[in-house]
Formats: C-alpha cells, structure tokens, sequence
C-alpha cells in the first residue's frame, strides 16, 4: 500500500452491506439518480454546441440558464432576491504585447518563453539580464538583482515565493526557468499558445509591475551563451561569474469586464432550516482552441454539475412526497473554476447564506471517469475522497458509514497525504469553503490522459459508474441534511494555507 493510501469499503473492513441497516427511504430515492439521466444532462452540457463552456462565453451563459431552470422546475427557490443567479464581478485581462530581447535574440511569446506576470508599460525597458540561480539570501548579497531583469531557477519552494522574493529585493522582472524538462515546457507553451487571445480571467486589481517570463532550462542556458550545466552548478555557489546580457522588455495590458454568474437552487429545510449544507461544482470549462477545437469537459466538470442536477431531483421527488430534509441545502454551480477558483472565491467572500450556518461543503468535480492507478485494477469501483477528515473529526466517518451501508465503493484516502506533490486539496471549490473554517469533502476520479485535452468527451464517461458515486453522495447529504448535531470543527490538521 503506498503511503498516504487508506481504502475503505465493506471487503476492507470485513463487512458485507446485508449486515448493516439500510433506510429504505434513502433507498427509495436513492434510486431515482440514474445513468440514463446522467447521460441526458451531460450529453447536452458537453455537447459541440455548447462549444465547451468557457467562462464568460455565450454558451456558458446557456448553460447557467439550463440549471437555472432545471431548479426552478424543481421546485426550489432563488435565493439571490428571488433570482437563481449570483453575478460574480470578472474580466478578461488580456496582454496584446509582450515583447523580450535578450542581445541579439527576440523571443517569441509561447515558443521561448511563456508570460504569466503582469505588467502595463508605455514604453520598452533597457536593462540586464543577470543569472541569480537560486533564489536565496547568498546569492541575493551576491548579485545586483535592483532594477534589472534576473534569471532563476524554479526549485526549492513554490516559484511564487521566490518571484516575490527577487521582487522584493528590486528586480525590474524575472525570467524563471521551469525545471521539468523541454518537452514540458513545449507542452505548457503549445497550450498557451492553443488559448491565446482569450484573454486571462480574473477580478480586477490594480496593475502590479511584476513581469514573469518562463523559459526552458535549455534557452536559460542559450541565453546566458552557457552549457546548462554550468548555469546547474554556478547556481549553487558563484551566479555572479556568469557574466550579464543588455534586455529589452516591454508588456502592454488590456482589460475588459466578463459577465459571468454562479448557479444556485435552494431547498429550504424544516426544524433545523437556518443551517445549511452546500453541494456544489463548477460548470463551466475551457471553451475552444485558437484552431477551433473544443474542449467539451465532459468528465470536468460536466460529470460533477449533472451529478448535482441528479441530487437535487432526488431530494426534490423526497420533498414532494414529504420527506423535506431538516437542514436547508443549497446546491451551486460555480464559475471559473479552472481560471482560478474565482466563482467559489466570490461565494465565499459574498456567501448568499452566512458562513457560520453554513455546516458542509460537499464538492464533486470529475466524477465520471477511470484514472490511471485503477485503469488495470479488478475493482474500478472507486472514487476519490479528499480534505473529509481536515476541519471535522466526524465527516470522514459519516461519509464511510453511509458507503458501507450502501454503496460498497472503494473510498481512496492517497491524496489526503502531506507530501501528495498533486496538492488536489489546495485545487478545486471546496477549498474556498475550508478557508471560511467550513468542513468539506471532495469527491474526485483522479487525472486521465484527457484531463483537460479536446478528447474529454461524452462517450468516455463510466454513466453506471458515476451513477453509484452520485447515490454514495446522496446518502452522504442526506445523513447530514438530517442529523441531529451539526458536525463539529474540531479537526487536528486544517491545511488551508495555499
């Protein structure tokens, strides 16, 4: 078992799903989630016609209206004064010109390097490139970094904080050095280079002069004349005897408003009605490429939104036969999720319901597919669990009673690990719950060759699959739509520092 691996399920604790109770309510409307309704919804969200959702395109507006009305239709209320939709306040920043020349070679933006900085210059700046190497307090005494251009090399700790670290000390810009190989670094350019002109979708803040460029280890060592390996090993002790090169950069910046919205339908409670659980995923996706491609995200996160379209219905068929839950639920679909959690962020910091009534963050996002640990298992029946034991000692625990009641899913624990470098925690909507102190679970499948590629489409999704996640999801909410006690916040590791 790998570290960080813990499986849970009826085999791996010795139980078998005769020999525990099951409500046969929950059954009842356990059942109405189907594969055939999967299928209909996602076959729609991840058609060619919605053209891949972009965040702020036409068709995502599409989209957010189809949920609109299927909670309407319902039965459930607006909660935004009566509207099903949170305008969340975006734009589109776009840089139209992005020019470096490092002595006699121009670069070229998404080939040598790739920009992801910001800046707005009325005129080009003359200046050095110089080689830092490692960003640390001895190189920094070693080389003059004020108001030049400096070149370092992307390891140790996060590249954000050793950019803020140079800046601080007075760059004028950075050229950061990805370390993952040349043809990583092709890959990263290629798919900048497949989005540009879309523009980078944000809040509007004010313009920070921070050039960012990211070049290979291999044009690094092209730019500075030098075997990479000689860079390697000056980085570690004396950067200042690579010798500096003349620059040239400037950077232009457009910026644009995007309208955008969260989707929300909300399902009052009875008794415990002021207290609510969320169930939420984002909606939206990537759109198309600048050659036309669409990136229909199927698995991402259309299989995530239709698994919440299906348990809404099925508490909505409960509620219309009487069985309304005790504790209100309100179910979300987000915006902007792959340009930076942006919808979940606005949520957060503009809850429509307050944050300390807000018991539970259930978060579903690529739940429809097979990932690569499981492709050859025996046992495909699995599902990603992650973050359910961070703020409450109780979630994880409810999340496993109900799957040993009812579902017998393999409940997959590895990205729950300290040292996970996938950080998948840190990378979807329920994390922007963890930090309002919320307790959240995550469900998940796991990255498969078309996460985030052209090919994410409808016929590759496991419908009966995801259908037996959507049902575990299911008993989940609606054990903590209806229990007595709240869960606590009283989890040992928090982690929700970014």
């Amino acid at each position: 078992m790998k570290k960080g691996l813990l499986l849970t399920g009826t085999l791996a604790l010795g139980l078998t799903l005769s020999a525990v109770a099951q409500d046969p309510i929950q059954v009842k409307y356990a059942n109405t989630i189907t594969a055939a309704d999967l299928t209909e919804y996602l076959t729609y969200l991840a058609s060619d016609e919605m053209r891949g959702r972009d965040t702020g395109s036409e068709e995502q507006k599409i989209a957010a209206q189809y949920l609109a009305d299927f909670y309407k239709g319902l039965g459930f209320t607006g909660p935004v004064n009566g509207s099903y939709m949170q305008q969340v306040p975006l734009v589109s920043v776009s840089f139209d010109q992005v020019d470096l020349k490092v002595g006699k070679s121009k670069l070229v933006m998404n080939e040598d390097f790739v920009f992801s900085g910001d800046g707005n210059m009325a005129k080009s700046m003359k200046t050095d490139l110089v080689f830092l190497g490692l960003a640390n307090d001895e190189n920094l005494a070693k080389v003059s970094v004020k108001d030049k251009l400096v070149g370092i090399w992307a390891v140790g700790v996060r590249s954000n904080d050793l950019v803020t670290k140079v800046m601080d000390a007075g760059a004028a810009g950075i050229v950061l050095v990805s370390m993952e190989g040349q043809s990583n670094f092709d890959r990263i350019a290629n798919r900048a280079k497949t989005l540009a002109g879309k523009g980078r979708i944000g809040f509007e803040k004010e313009v920070t002069q921070r050039p960012i460029f990211t070049v290979s280890s291999d044009k690094m060592g092209e730019l500075f004349g030098q075997p990479v390996e000689t860079l390697k090993e000056a980085a570690k002790t004396n950067p200042e005897s690579i010798p500096s090169q003349k620059a040239t950069f400037q950077v232009k910046k457009t910026v644009n408003p995007v309208e955008s919205s969260n989707v929300m339908g909300y399902l009052e409670g009875t008794d415990l009605k002021d207290e609510v659980l969320v169930i939420s995923s984002h909606y939206d996706h990537v759109g198309v490429s600048s050659t036309g491609e669409i990136f229909n995200g199927a698995d991402d996160d259309g299989s995530g939104t239709v698994s919440v379209m299906e348990i809404a219905q099925a508490f909505s068929t409960a509620t219309k036969d009487g069985k309304r839950p005790r504790r209100s639920i309100l179910f979300l679909n987000v915006t902007g999720e792959e340009k930076g959690l942006l919808g979940s962020a606005y949520y957060g910091d503009h809850p429509i319901f307050p944050m300390e009534n807000t018991v539970n963050n259930i978060n579903i996002d690529m739940v429809g597919r097979i990932d690569y640990e499981y492709q050859n298992a025996e046992n495909k029946d699995y599902v990603y669990v992650i973050g359910s034991e961070m703020l409450s000692s109780q979630l994880k625990k409810i999340n496993e009673y109900n799957n040993i009641t009812y579902t017998d899913l393999i409940l997959d624990y590895r990205y729950d690990a300290e040292d996970d470098p996938n950080r998948f925690y840190y990378r979807s909507d329920h994390y922007n719950f963890a930090k309002h102190n919320v307790p959240v679970i995550f469900f998940f499948n796991g990255v498969h060759d078309d996460y985030h590629q052209v090919t994410d489409t409808v016929e590759k999704i496991e419908f009966p699959l995801m259908e037996k996640r959507a049902k575990l999801i299911f008993h989940t909410a609606w054990d903590l739509a209806n229990r007595d006690k709240r869960t606590p916040v009283d989890g040992t590791n928090t982690r929700t520092e970014r």
